[in-house]
């Protein structure tokens, strides 16, 4: 092991370019409760994207069994982190990851309601990661959860930045669980990747080798919840509602890939992506400074939301 120090962020890192503190600074832990019984729309959740809802339903299927993968991975490397900043990074980010975890997992239950073969795809999910948990070594433990947050970092991002063509017209507890879940992501986007520098940082070819593996792990696992759901809403009766399904699928893994492409750079770190480093995403502005005052942000219609961005705006 490495053992390198802790990479400081420097004042850059810590300040975006219109002067606001970094996205990933300030990790918090908000133990949300989400009641998925109220949710009135169904599955296909988003009258603004119904291809939204169904991609977001099939990716986050088998996520609550890798933030477990991920509890158990930063577990074991905290024992191994010297660096007192990084080993309160790495409790944030735990903290926050059990809550998620906790909370799709009960989504899940409520998927398999409705698709046929929910259970079995949750099953799969559950059995990949915690076998994955038993067997891999510490190295490839850290490794693989840093590859796997480069992906929902990013696509924390894009769904933030696609807020309005996708999740305007949407169920509130929907809504409030995707915005609540990507700004987290956010938030803790580079805490998995500095454990992995601090413990094993002059193995930077196994970082990136992870970086691909995990995205090919997302792909797969994805397209599989995506095909079953899809064929299951009747989209196969009609080849043009299935034609634009698959094209919305692809866009969005297309998009996550490119974004990537920084990562596999020299002096490459989360806290200098565009997405963060250069502009403030005002959803997740609004959000945070709403809900840090105390604002309920487990469901948000329409005004809720015309509430946090006026708050998000203001002095």
């Amino acid at each position: 092991m490495s053992q390198n120090a802790h990479v400081t962020p420097d004042d850059t890192d810590k300040m975006s370019l219109e002067g606001d503190p970094h996205p990933m600074t300030d990790i918090k832990v908000r133990p949300l409760v989400f009641d998925f019984d109220a949710i009135l729309s169904g599955p296909v959740w988003s009258k603004s994207s119904p291809e939204f809802s169904i991609f977001i339903n099939a990716l986050g299927l088998h996520v609550p069994y890798f933030e477990r993968y991920l509890i158990a991975a930063l577990g074991k490397a905290k024992k191994e982190i010297t660096d007192p900043e990084l080993r309160k990074d790495v409790s944030a980010i735990i903290g926050q990851e059990a809550h998620h975890a906790k909370n799709y997992m009960a989504f899940n239950k409520y998927l398999a309601t409705h698709y046929p073969k929910g259970g079995e795809l949750d099953a799969h999910a559950r059995k990949y990661f915690t076998e994955h948990m038993k067997t891999d070594d510490l190295k490839r433990l850290v490794g693989f959860t840093a590859g796997y947050e480069t992906f929902t970092f990013l696509a924390g991002m894009i769904i933030l930045d696609n807020y309005d063509a996708w999740l305007t017209d949407s169920d509130p507890v929907m809504k409030a669980l995707w915005v609540w879940h990507q700004v987290e992501e956010v938030e803790h986007g580079a805490v998995a990747f500095e454990a992995y520098q601090h413990l094993y940082g002059e193995h930077e070819w196994y970082r990136k080798y992870m970086v691909v593996v995990t995205l090919l792990h997302i792909l797969g696992e994805t397209h599989k919840a995506f095909i079953h759901m899809i064929a299951t809403e009747g989209y196969f009766r009609k080849p043009w509602k299935a034609l634009k399904a698959y094209g919305f699928f692809w866009s969005v893994m297309s998009r996550m890939a490119i974004l990537a492409r920084p990562v596999f750079e020299k002096g490459y770190s989360p806290r200098r992506h565009p997405l963060v480093n250069k502009r403030q995403n005002p959803v997740a502005k609004a959000w945070r400074k709403f809900e840090g005052k105390g604002g309920a942000v487990a469901k948000i219609d329409r005004t809720k939301m015309e509430e946090i961005m006026a708050q998000g705006v203001a002095k």
